[in-house]
């Protein structure tokens, strides 16, 4: 695929899902959206992998609006993947949902007008050229899932709505500031929003004050960290994903969070020369230890299915983020496995929330037990899920973590590898817990579905299974030759 097409393509995986989200408008019952929404959905994620393939196998190019590089092509990459997952699995939830924050007539259509704009958003992410413009979107992605949280229209989601609103923005609010600071040093030097273009903003940050530089980065690392959820502002993040429906709940842990991060990576490149890379790397690390250190006791605890895996979602967006402080080709292959096989999994680990909440209802509100019994389709889904998490050979998040840690101790960085060892054992232990309890016991027959019930409630979720587990085994076959592949290499030249 020529360089030529890549800025074009790119651009339209941006606009594709805007004008889906239109389209979408225009059908006139519920079940002419959910198949017009299966036609818009495989249309859009076509072009967006079109846009991901011209990424990754072309040059890394920046314009004023749009970079295309590395980064930006596995972030594309993962966004329509799981973007294009949480469509087709969308008309299976919206077929059993209970109560409605929407007028009836229109709850379908506006689902899905917030849901392709979220779209759009996540995509347009890693690929805006521009810290301010980069800081917009975000904002985009905040109104469009905040709608979306509060979808069901239940109280516990409309407060996980708003919270989620008022500290995601309270947060970015942080971060505008430090852009600020920026934008008004850069006067000196001509001024205008390209200075904080990814390319340029080096040398914008070179030629402010060193005080000055420190405190934008610092007030803008820690206005993303709480879109990311990192510890100790992570607070929206276990009552938002419990909420949310169960595909937005995939697209806010699998591709936002990481989406997020790659602004602090790229904020991180930018910033290392003129405050120091040590300086600029330390908060990167000290998010990201903090993180899973926090998750693990939660772990621990007996709680609802879809509030464990948002609990892992902090455990898993720390290792990525020490990953990326440690930096080396070992820990770089490893961050990239661990971004791809974590939303492959922690998606997957979603969509089995849909037929549980119909085959045990309380498991929206406690831990899942009897679950094989109950369905062993939906268990399987929540069983490949877990040992993905967990990192137990060959999921691909076992080379990830085994990369990070080796690239930790090939790097220098010996005693935070080894702390990220330990606390990966341990929340290793929490999961594998978690799972026993689902297995364990007898169902309750007075409460068990019949079979032909169970099997229309379990039949949406055989598929992605299936197909969740044949990329993840593909992703440990392709772990090995990451280390020395080109992508690799480009990540290590940095991002900006």
């Amino acid at each position: 695929m020529t360089d030529q097409l890549t800025i074009p393509l790119t651009a339209a995986s941006v606009a594709v899902p805007v004008l889906a989200a239109v389209v979408l408008q225009l059908a006139r019952s519920d079940r002419a959206a959910h198949r017009l929404n299966r036609v818009c959905a495989v249309a859009t994620a076509l072009v967006g992998l079109g846009a991901a393939t011209a990424i990754l196998t072309g040059k890394s190019h920046a314009s004023s609006w749009l970079i295309t590089d590395t980064a930006a092509g596995i972030y594309v990459t993962v966004a329509t993947v799981i973007a294009l997952m949480s469509a087709l699995l969308s008309p299976a939830y919206l077929g059993g949902a209970e109560g409605q924050f929407f007028a009836a007539h229109r709850s379908v259509r506006s689902y899905y007008l917030a849901f392709y704009g979220f779209w759009a958003a996540l995509v347009a992410i890693p690929v805006v050229a521009n810290l301010g413009v980069a800081w917009l979107v975000v904002e985009a992605t905040t109104a469009a899932s905040a709608v979306l949280v509060g979808f069901s229209g239940k109280p516990r989601a409309l407060e996980a709505g708003w919270k989620y609103l008022m500290l995601t923005t309270l947060g970015m609010s942080v971060a505008f500031l430090g852009i600020v600071i920026m934008f008004v040093a850069s006067a000196a030097h001509g001024g205008g929003i390209g200075k904080l273009d990814w390319s340029a903003l080096p040398a914008t940050l070179a030629h402010m004050p060193h005080a000055a530089a420190v405190a934008a980065y610092a007030l803008v690392v820690l206005g993303l960290a709480t879109k990311i959820g990192w510890a100790p502002v992570q607070n929206w993040l276990p009552d938002a994903h419990s909420e949310a429906p169960a595909p937005v709940s995939a697209m806010l842990s699998s591709a936002l969070l990481p989406a997020v991060m790659l602004l602090a990576w790229r904020m991180r490149d930018a910033a290392g020369e003129s405050i120091g890379h040590s300086a600029a790397t330390a908060p990167l690390a000290a998010f990201g230890i903090l993180s899973v250190a926090v998750a693990v006791p939660f772990l621990w605890q007996a709680m609802a299915w879809k509030r464990l895996l948002a609990y892992h979602s902090l455990e898993h967006m720390g290792i990525i983020t020490v990953g990326i402080a440690i930096g080396g080709p070992l820990a770089l292959a490893g961050v990239v496995v661990h971004v791809a096989g974590h939303a492959l999994g922690k998606a997957l680990g979603f969509y089995a929330a849909i037929p549980l909440a119909q085959i045990q209802p309380d498991a929206q509100r406690h831990s899942a037990r009897h679950v094989a019994a109950s369905s062993p389709a939906t268990f399987a889904a929540m069983a490949l899920t877990a040992l993905t998490l967990a990192g137990l050979p060959p999921s691909p998040l076992f080379f990830s973590e085994l990369f990070i840690i080796l690239g930790g101790i090939e790097t220098g960085h010996v005693v935070l590898a080894g702390t990220l060892a330990v606390l990966i054992a341990l929340a290793f232990v929490g999961l594998l817990h978690a799972l026993l309890e689902a297995v364990q016991g007898a169902p309750d027959h007075g409460n068990q579905p019949t079979s032909t019930t169970s099997r229309d409630r379990t039949a949406p979720i055989v598929i992605p299974t299936l197909v969740t587990a044949a990329a993840l085994a593909a992703l440990t076959v392709c772990a090995w030759l990451l280390p020395d592949s080109a992508i690799v290499r480009d990540l290590v030249r940095g991002i900006t």
